[in-house]
């Protein structure tokens, strides 16, 4: 089982890469690089904390999962 920091690290370095790809989409989309960072900056924040939930709640889901003897 992933520790609470673990799941918290995994959360950040998939969110810096998801940002990068927001960021790009609005600045092509609304021309503003300040706009683009502040859309950028709003979701790394808030999808963060989706993710680390997401991924605590999909550890008490035994779905999927092969138990060892």
């Amino acid at each position: 089982m992933d520790t609470h920091s673990r799941s918290f690290a995994k959360a950040l370095s998939w969110r810096v890469t998801g940002t990068i790809d927001t960021m790009i989409i609005s600045l092509v989309v609304t021309g503003s690089i300040k706009l683009a960072a502040a859309i950028g900056l709003t979701e790394v924040i808030t999808k963060s904390l989706l993710y680390y939930f997401h991924e605590r709640a999909w550890l008490k889901i035994p779905y999927g999962r092969e138990t060892t003897i």
